[in-house]
């Protein structure tokens, strides 16, 4: 088929998404000057074709998704995504003022862009809405009904409400019939109500020859008047006898039924079967994108009503029916049925008047010619009886640019046809196709013009290899992507499947006191180390958390946390990275203890994933309106934890006068104001702070914890051989500090540290006999004892003593040691004593707010023992 070659008239340009237009979302409708056209956002802009400018443009709620115009009554009916639908009335809408000469110009841009729109827009009126409805999916409009297709839990639902009559209020005056359509479950994307489905249900209206309502009038583009014979092959005896129109509804799951309009009115009155209502067509087995009719037999020279012998249903993949009535070898009038399959995917299509069926791929625009003519290689060539449909279709290209919708111009030549279109880039245009100028044929080709054609393809070719590198680039990005991936899944899964024993990449910490600008700094040290295949390549991150406690004295201070992200380039298998890290103290002097640090392995998906969706070939499925869709999670990464490590006070404790290095404290920062006071004392004068106050006339503070000797024992192993059970312990409890060594190598049952903050800690490790406890005799224990004349360094390290007996009793606990027999009267009497000391603490406390300085005194002092009695309690761990 030698087609005509369109004349391409370039209108305006509009604002569209990166990467171009969504296909199915966009509208274009045309009448006389006026064009109404939407690329799928919120706006709904009208362009005055003479004029060559914006005339309004209206904003409404949501995605615009469809568009009907009754151009008799001048009225816009627009569904709005989870709206509704609306009613704009043209004629009480009010003109802009518009723009000069040079502005019209400005409008219509190289580019075809326009970023803002030349007028201001009009916010659609709530009470506009005439049908809301949140689940409403596709509509058209009838003489005197509204035919909508809502979208239910697991099937479609079309309604028929009555239309007002000219003058009335537009609003619907109620519903007179309904029917499930008998469709599969509707895909999963349609379902949500976050994300705007790919494709929407495509509605057409049928009516017979006889009916009022002639094509292109009443209705858009979204109704067709067929033949008679075809009319009643297709919907049957009952349609044709009621002169009913017929709506065609073609599904995103490829089905194509039928519903007579007037049959649904009536089974409201005499309700039947809902299935009987609903005539399945045809199943294309893809997304149905178009529903249109045309005319493929020739008509009389005094017939002046066209009407269309030939119904078509075209689906996203190209896959396209035809169905028109023909004889049988009988001579009996039988629908004749023919699939055939066009390039695609199809993004939009439209039947002109004649034979032709134009569609949009991504590579640009088709025609196809559906009347009875030989092909291209055959011109004689005929299949079938006079009146059937080709054997097979040869799509034709106009050499026109990818399209995003388009519909046929009610102002068509004689025997030509005139496009209005929208690209996938957002240009409003006008295709002109005139039937005289059509292609030369191959036999009168000059060499002048053989020389044009060869510049063409060798350009198109430029163009192809363009397109090739660019894919080929994208290509390998997402390959790269993929790889890093893998490997991601790999390292996942290794570190997941061994939480049991030793893992394939670990992190270990450890800490130690150094010295930073003239202060005593604890620095926590994280050595990384890959054990396993795998390489830790570029995206992977080691974030370390330091999560500091409240103050033990400040109830009102919180916990604070400060993440640290440290870049793992090429860490092959058998690496290491070391990271050193400063815990405190802060900009106060002051280190909160316990610190808690964690380690984890962080991938960031946004850097290697995110390249690979952002390079898009713009000739394919352009996206959709929202722009890219979110496929990653909120995180963008994949978060690995490796390990977590508490320092405690044990471990922030140095040791002067053991020698240990950086040890010799600086201390924190002194206020300013004590360092001037503290100068200008006479000499020989004790200080008066409140901590050589506390230190000279309250004793320290002090909590002892007993455990059995033979807890310990089993605890220790062999580690304290050779050694004191004392030393033993001491060096258990200092063995995540670096005098650790030294305890053990000068074999110390006691020791004296200081604490971050300057003041002494004292731990001392006695032998101690128990005895009343166990009816077998005396128990041996090790007394553990901490003396601080500071009571929250005294509490800090008591939590970090208890916390490693914790740890002890229950790693023993799960080995199957077994307490020894106890006296459960000695037990019972020791809780009473414990209870009995909490009952006096409350009262000396309730007494202390009642009596006045000089009582109060003795009761502080009393309430001191008390609390120093609950911190070395009788009780023993076994």
């Amino acid at each position: 088929m030698a087609g005509p070659r369109p004349r391409v008239e370039y209108l305006a340009g509009f604002c569209c998404p990166l990467g171009g237009l969504a296909a199915g979302k966009p509208r274009v409708l045309c009448h006389g000057a006026e064009i109404f056209l939407s690329t799928g956002s919120e706006l709904v802009y009208v362009y005055d074709r003479e004029g060559r400018l914006l005339i309004a443009v209206y904003k409404f709620p949501g995605q615009v998704w469809h568009l009907e115009l009754l151009t008799l009554r001048r009225v816009l009916y627009v569904l709005c995504a989870r709206s509704g639908i609306y009613c704009l009335s043209l004629d009480q809408t009010t003109r802009s003022v518009t723009q000069d000469e040079d502005g019209g110009d400005d409008q219509d841009s190289e580019d075809g862009q326009v970023s803002e729109p030349p007028v201001p827009v009009i916010p659609v009126d709530p009470d506009s809405c005439v049908l809301p409805d949140t689940s409403l999916h596709a509509f058209t409009v009838l003489d005197d009904a509204l035919v909508t297709l809502a979208l239910g839990p697991t099937q479609w639902k079309m309604q028929l409400f009555e239309r007002p009559s000219p003058g009335e209020d537009p609003r619907p005056g109620g519903q007179i019939g309904e029917v499930e359509l008998s469709t599969c479950t509707p895909p999963a994307e349609s379902q949500g109500e976050s994300a705007a489905p790919r494709f929407l249900p495509v509605l057409c209206c049928a009516s017979p020859p006889g009916s009022r309502t002639p094509l292109g009038h009443s209705w858009s583009s979204g109704g067709v008047t067929l033949e008679g014979a075809l009319f009643g092959l297709l919907f049957g005896a009952d349609a044709a006898l009621l002169e009913s129109p017929v709506v065609l509804c073609g599904l995103p799951d490829g089905q194509l039924c039928c519903v007579i309009v007037k049959t649904l009115v009536t089974s409201t009155s005499a309700p039947g079967d809902p299935k009987a209502l609903v005539k399945i067509l045809h199943h294309l087995e893809e997304p149905v994108v178009f529903i249109g009719a045309l005319r493929t037999e020739p008509l009389a020279e005094d017939v002046e009503d066209v009407h269309c012998d030939c119904l078509v249903a075209l689906g996203h993949h190209g896959r396209t029916l035809a169905i028109k009535a023909s004889w049988d070898e009988a001579g009996h009038l039988v629908p004749e049925l023919r699939e055939y399959s066009v390039p695609g995917p199809v993004l939009c299509a439209a039947c002109d008047r004649s034979s032709r069926m134009y569609h949009s791929t991504s590579v640009g625009l088709r025609v196809v010619d559906l009347a009875q003519e030989g092909s291209p290689l055959d011109p004689t060539e005929h299949d079938g009886a006079p009146g059937s449909l080709p054997a097979l279709l040869y799509p034709d290209s106009l050499g026109v640019c990818s399209l995003a919708t388009l519909c046929v111009s009610s102002s068509e030549p004689e025997g030509g046809a005139e496009l209005l279109a929208l690209s996938a880039k957002g240009r409003l245009m006008i295709c002109h196709l005139d039937p005289h100028n059509e292609a030369p044929q191959p036999s009168r080709v000059t060499s002048a013009k053989a020389g044009q054609k060869i510049k063409q393809l060798l350009s198109g070719i430029g163009t192809v290899s363009e397109r090739v590198s660019s894919l080929k680039k994208a290509v390998d990005q997402r390959d790269k992507a993929l790889t890093c991936l893998n490997e991601v899944m790999n390292v996942s899964c290794a570190l997941l499947s061994s939480r049991e024993g030793p893992r394939p990449i670990s992190c270990t910490i450890s800490t130690a006191w150094s010295r930073l600008q003239l202060q005593d700094v604890l620095m926590a040290t994280c050595l990384l180390e890959n054990s396993s295949s795998f390489s830790l390549d570029r995206g992977w991150a080691l974030c370390v958390q330091v999560l500091r406690s409240s103050r033990a004295l400040d109830l009102d201070s919180a916990s604070s946390a400060i993440t640290y992200t440290i870049p793992v380039d090429q860490l092959g298998p058998g690496g290491r990275r070391e990271v050193t890290l400063p815990l405190g103290p802060g900009e106060d002097g002051a280190l909160d203890l316990p610190v808690t640090v964690s380690c984890a392995l962080f991938y960031s998906l946004r850097e290697v994933v995110g390249r690979a969706l952002t390079p898009r070939d713009p000739f394919k499925d352009p996206p959709s309106a929202e722009g890219t869709p979110v496929v990653l999670p909120e995180q963008d990464g994949v978060c690995l934890p490796l390990s977590e490590h508490t320092v405690d006070m044990l471990q922030g404790l140095r040791f002067p006068s053991l020698g240990v290095p950086h040890t010799e404290a600086l201390g924190p920062a002194k206020d300013p104001i004590h360092t001037f006071l503290g100068t200008c004392r006479v000499p020989g004068s004790q200080p008066a702070g409140p901590e050589s106050l506390r230190a000279k006339y309250l004793p320290p503070s002090v909590a002892t914890i007993k455990v059995s000797a033979e807890l310990l024992r089993a605890a220790l192993g062999d580690s304290h051989a050779g050694m004191s059970l004392g030393c033993a312990t001491l060096q258990w409890l200092l063995i995540e500090n670096t005098a650790a060594d030294i305890v053990k190598a000068q074999a110390l049952s006691s020791v004296q540290g200081v604490a971050p903050d300057g003041t002494d800690v004292h731990l001392i490790i006695r032998e101690v006999t128990v005895t009343d406890l166990c009816p077998a005799g005396p128990i041996q224990a090790m007394e553990i004892q901490v003396e601080s004349s500071s009571l929250a360094n005294m509490c800090r390290a008591h939590h970090a003593i208890v916390r490693r007996l914790q740890r002890l009793v229950v790693e023993q606990a799960a080995r199957g040691s077994s307490p020894p027999d106890l006296r459960l009267q000695y037990l019972h009497q020791m809780q009473a004593n414990h209870e009995t000391l909490l009952r006096e603490v409350q009262m000396l406390r309730d007494r202390l707010c009642t009596e006045d300085e000089a009582s109060s005194c003795a009761t502080a002092q009393r309430l001191l023992q008390v609390y120093r009695r609950l911190r070395s309690p009788s009780l023993l761990l076994l």
